[in-house]
């Protein structure tokens, strides 16, 4: 059976709204708290001060993540490497598929009575890797879905697509599911389903939840979506294969400057972007004052602008082409930076306001926060879009898998970086805010790199050697 090019680009379309929740609700804004918050508790059951029971609840996830960044680091580029001469992603995305249910479906183990913290870890890794792992195969068909000129609109919209479902996710999730310390979800019940709030069993079910999202929101794309029929598949010698094709890809870096370039900028660029990510709620917390609820809200607007702003980023891409679209980001990006450093509660930007309420409550201080953070979830969901597009335009097109997984071997290789200034700026000034400046530097060396990125990458002659 032929599928039209229109339902395959729908199917490609719903792995991003079916893969959201693993970010939005494990990774953010649900489980990642919950974690920290009974791992606290445990330690301080067994006789720990309070404080330092924080700092080693966090210090936990940190490895976790750690370790899971570094198994995609090092294996994502051999992975795509194989994957291009077998000839099939495909199967590769079953696979990958089954460890992120497996993975999200362990978050259930996490019983504040007592759990393997081991097992539920172990768990998570398996889906975060497998999670992983899918995104740069499914990244890697984007070239296959239409023009040079269509795939930015493809991959906004896709993107678009992504920030939706974990929105919808979320919100049914807080509604429905994960409980407060009283056992109510945000609006006031049980949890569904007769989830046992005593145990924390809505919470703990959220991932159970984003595990039967995944497999029925990936219906379409196992229908529609197919591997090339022009590529013929391999089976033999293909490690061997792959791993040569990788060595010659890294060492014709220094003749590429354009894609080596790019793979710098976007180092530097998403790693300072997820710092802001990762510290923003504890920021404004910290600074702020605020509670979970405020930082929740902060959440679902980032969510929302960023929707809105891949959509139309993909737009942009499909007129501008990538390159000024990230510049652009790039630039909202540091002015959000430098607007959240310039906020504190009695002023903006150096110019003092009250700490009276002005809407529900919210001082104007807040509402300015607020705004930073949609800017943020804006120029965030458009620069992730166009930066796959401009990896696309960047790369190899005959091993477009193996430069998706040096593109996430990018992404990971100094995932270290923005948290580690951070902690360290912030040790040495004593102040939240000061500690948070690294960002911008960040932000401002992948701009000046980007410049040196051409806007269609590298001459077709130069992948001649390797077709």
């Amino acid at each position: 059976m032929t599928t039209s090019a229109k339902k395959r680009i729908w199917g490609w379309f719903m792995f991003d709204w079916a893969s959201q929740p693993y970010n939005t609700l494990l990774l953010t804004f649900i489980f990642g708290p919950y974690f920290a918050e009974v791992v606290t508790a445990k330690y301080v059951t067994s006789g720990m001060d309070v404080e330092l029971a924080k700092a080693s609840a966090q210090s936990v996830w940190g490895w976790v993540l750690t370790i899971s960044g570094l198994m995609i680091a090092f294996s994502a580029p051999v992975l795509g490497a194989v994957a291009d001469s077998t000839g099939r992603r495909l199967p590769y995305i079953w696979v990958f598929s089954v460890l992120y249910v497996i993975g999200a479906a362990g978050t259930w183990y996490a019983d504040p009575n007592g759990f393997s913290l081991t097992l539920v870890m172990g768990l998570f890794i398996v889906g975060l890797v497998g999670m992983e792992f899918a995104t740069i195969f499914t990244n890697a068909m984007l070239p296959e879905l239409g023009t040079r000129e269509e795939i930015g609109r493809i991959s906004g919209s896709g993107w678009a697509m992504g920030y939706w479902g974990g929105l919808l996710a979320l919100v049914f999730a807080l509604l429905f599911l994960a409980e407060n310390n009283e056992g109510r979800t945000l609006i006031g019940i049980s949890p569904l389903g007769g989830l046992d709030s005593t145990s924390r069993e809505g919470t703990r079910f959220v991932g159970v939840f984003s595990a039967l999202w995944f497999i029925v929101f990936m219906v379409p794309f196992f229908i529609w979506v197919r591997d090339p029929k022009d590529r013929p598949a391999r089976t033999k010698g293909v490690i061997a294969a792959g791993l040569r094709s990788l060595g010659r890809t890294i060492r014709k870096l220094p003749r590429t400057p354009s894609l080596a370039n790019y793979l710098a900028s976007s180092m530097l660029y998403r790693d300072a972007l997820n710092g802001m990510y990762t510290f923003g709620g504890i920021y404004a917390v910290g600074v702020l004052g605020w509670s979970v609820v405020d930082v929740g809200v902060f959440g679902i607007l980032a969510v929302i602008g960023g929707a809105i702003a891949a959509y139309l980023g993909g737009r942009a891409d499909s007129r501008f082409g990538p390159k000024p679209v990230i510049l652009v980001s790039i630039i909202a990006l540091i002015i959000a930076a430098v607007s959240i450093v310039m906020i504190t509660p009695t002023s903006i930007y150096g110019v003092a306001v009250s700490g009276e309420g002005l809407v529900g409550g919210r001082t104007a201080s807040d509402i300015a926060f607020y705004l930073a953070g949609i800017l943020v979830g804006a120029a965030g969901g458009t620069i992730q879009s166009a930066s796959r597009t401009m990896m696309v335009r960047q790369a190899n097109p005959n091993r477009m898998t193996e430069a998706f997984g040096l593109y996430a071997l990018a992404g990971k290789a100094t995932s270290f970086l923005a948290p580690g200034l951070i902690a360290l700026t912030t040790t040495l000034s004593g102040s939240q805010r000061i500690g948070v400046t690294p960002l911008i530097g960040l932000f401002l060396l992948g701009l000046v790199l980007l410049l040196w990125v051409k806007p269609d990458g590298e001459d077709d002659a130069l992948w001649e050697s390797d077709i």
